[in-house]
């Protein structure tokens, strides 16, 4: 008998209440701490609920772990109905645990980092309303409550990143690239609304489970279903920061640090992939899009981990990060490994999340100094920050036994598996490049010579409400792995439980796919050794040049200015989108649709409309002459006219 799934209205509740007891009456409560705890806690109690039906789950028989819990009618027109109800499942409750999970760990560090700030209850109250969005998204049991999610969350990103709209950033303000954000993630947001449209047009339904049910039934390759698919990844793409649609990203770094953690963490950018997994069924029946998907991701991890090595802002380095690690999420979709992609989501949060805050903290540390170039040293001055930092960093850099190990890794083996060399050398690259970056970032922040004036700095360690989440972080970073074991390494037969768990979600898929995993126990032994020994290896290259050889570092950079310069400045896709998209539409807009259908044709029409109207009635009014014999004789013209008419007629 099910006991604790009638709570799952409160996962949304909690957030909520505390989005509207902060964003109502924030501003008149004196005490910070009453505040951002009034908001920790609405997303703790959250967190609770879903760990409490994630055990009663997990001890249920498997045709009962799936459940709906209706709350209303939402929309209703003729035979087509939209309910506002939520969807239960092994996917949902463990992205329910991680996006609460880790947001509450924000939350509580939000306390310390935003401490003194004039915008302090307005910024707990925007937390708390993304993960309420967020939370409505990963919940929902059908596309349209799932739009109204993902649309939340762009809304609450776009109020979180401008959060300091005044400030200036790069070229331009916080609010600058907050609208940059909001506005690329249209164009995606465009695709997936396309794709609803579609998915009404062929089933009729929006319903996750009649769509996936009705979808079944259909042949591989059906051209509804690849049109439906690409369009759904085109959202993705927003979302998620894939190529060609990632600029939005890196420029999110405007926001506060605890925003960019949680952004680039466990919520927003994972959105992409959650909804990919969720309907895994439908690209199982489209192989062309799991082909485009695999290679967007790959390329978008090379591309994005290349401009990772030359970055100096420390956000960026760990944003340009983000992307990567999206990428290889997208690969393992794209070869049809859809719990190994959850894997690597659910890792990624750990680490990312932890790096992001520890970013913050040597931030909070150096009074906002966010250049590499211009730290050094710190671990001196933040043990707790750089111990749990490094950790972070063994961690994305896939060393074994670090949680990130397991999961990319995995990846590279599913990559390889089915058949495609080609996207596991690639891999394989990727990974050397976010082991090399990533140690060039502790290093250059952390370790050798202090770079910044020490009698104008005073570097010092965050308090005990910023250091804990980042203590539980690494915790979960180091050892976060474990719970998806793979077979080559399973000597004690304790099973891949993450892949169990999540297998009755993604089966009917893989049944659809017909994976045969191809090479030996050996040859996964072999890849293993390999990819691990390059990430070690890059991993020393780092640590030598930036602290042995940095002379030698920047002859090379002036040796190869050409290629520092165009991996510096992104491969120039921002100038290039500026020159090829931007400025052409802006000259249309004014050129052609301002000056001329505004002003001359619309403008004219309004202005010709207006002096017809005026002189019209300049001519009715002399009929009203008050004579009744007047009056008359237009009634008798008006009785011939309709005479006329009808004779005509």
């Amino acid at each position: 008998m099910v006991t604790t799934y009638w709570l799952t209205p409160y996962i949304l509740f909690f957030p909520l209440l505390g989005f509207l007891i902060n964003g109502l009456f924030g501003r008149k409560f004196k005490n910070e701490n009453l505040i951002g705890w009034i908001a920790t806690s609405a997303v703790a109690i959250s967190f609770l609920i879903a760990v409490a039906i994630f055990l009663e789950m997990i001890s249920l028989p498997e045709e009962e772990k799936s459940k709906i819990v209706d709350l209303f009618n939402w929309i209703s027109v003729g035979s087509f109905k939209v309910d506002f109800s939520l969807q239960v499942d092994q996917l949902s409750i463990l992205m329910t645990m991680i996006v609460t999970g880790v947001g509450s760990l924000i939350h509580m560090y939000a306390i310390g980092y935003m401490h003194g700030d004039s915008g302090f209850w307005r910024f707990f109250a925007y937390l708390n309303l993304f993960i309420f969005a967020m939370l409505v998204l990963v919940l929902a049991d059908n596309f349209l409550l799932m739009f109204l999610g993902w649309e939340g969350v762009g809304v609450c990103s776009y109020l979180l990143i401008g959060f300091w709209y005044d400030r200036k950033f790069e070229n331009g303000t916080t609010g600058d690239a907050a609208k940059k954000a909001f506005i690329v993630n249209r164009i995606g947001d465009f695709g997936f609304l396309l794709a609803i449209f579609f998915i009404v047009s062929k089933f009729g339904t929006l319903n996750f489970q009649n769509v996936f049910a009705q979808s079944s039934l259909l042949t591989s390759g059906d051209a509804i279903i690849t049109t439906i698919t690409l369009l759904l990844f085109l959202g993705a793409t927003g979302k998620s920061a894939q190529i060609p649609l990632y600029v939005w990203l890196p420029d999110a770094m405007a926001g506060p640090t605890p925003v960019s953690a949680l952004i680039h963490a466990a919520t927003m950018v994972t959105a992409g992939v959650y909804m990919v997994a969720r309907c895994s069924i439908l690209f199982a029946l489209a192989p062309t899009t799991l082909a485009v998907v695999a290679v967007i991701g790959i390329l978008t991890a090379l591309v994005a981990g290349s401009i990772g090595l030359v970055q100096n802002d420390i956000k960026k380095v760990l944003a340009y990060s983000t992307v990567s690690q999206l990428g290889y999420m997208f690969v393992a979709m794209g070869v049809g490994a859809f719990s190994v992609g959850i894997f690597h989501l659910m890792t990624h949060a750990f680490f990312k999340a932890l790096l992001f805050l520890g970013a913050g903290s040597v931030i909070h540390a150096m009074h906002h100094e966010q250049n590499i170039q211009n730290m050094g040293g710190l671990k001196k001055y933040l043990p707790i920050t750089y111990k749990t930092f490094f950790i972070a960093a063994l961690a994305i850099s896939g060393v074994p036994f670090f949680s990130g190990f397991f999961s990319k890794d995995e990846i590279l083996w599913k990559a390889f598996s089915n058949g495609s060399f080609t996207l596991w050398l690639m891999g394989i690259i990727g990974a050397a490049m976010t082991a090399f970056y990533m140690f060039r970032l502790v290093t250059l922040t952390f370790e050798g010579k202090s770079r910044f004036d020490e009698h104008k700095f005073h570097p010092h360690e965050s308090p005990k409400v910023m250091t804990t989440p980042l203590i539980i972080l690494a915790i979960l970073s180091a050892v976060g792995g474990f719970v998806a074991i793979p077979h080559a390494l399973d000597i004690f037969h304790f099973g891949n439980k993450f892949d169990e768990f999540l297998n009755p979600i993604f089966s009917t898929a893989s049944f659809k796919l017909r994976q045969i995993e191809h090479g030996s126990l050996w040859t996964e032994y072999l890849l293993m050794i390999t990819s691990s020994s390059i990430a070690i290896g890059a991993i020393f290259l780092a640590r030598n040049f930036y602290l042995n050889k940095i002379d030698f570092v920047n002859s090379i950079s002036l040796k190869f200015k050409k290629s520092y310069n165009i991996l510096l400045n992104k491969y120039f896709v921002d100038e290039a989108y500026e020159a090829t998209i931007i400025k052409p539409i802006s000259r249309v807009s004014d050129k052609f649709l301002y000056q001329i259908i505004d002003v001359k044709v619309i403008d004219n029409f309004l202005n010709f409309s207006a002096k017809f109207i005026d002189w019209l009635s300049s001519v009715l009014v002399k009929i009203q002459s008050g004579v009744v014999q007047d009056y008359a004789v237009v009634f008798v013209f008006g009785i011939v006219i309709l005479f006329g008419i009808l004779f005509v007629v």
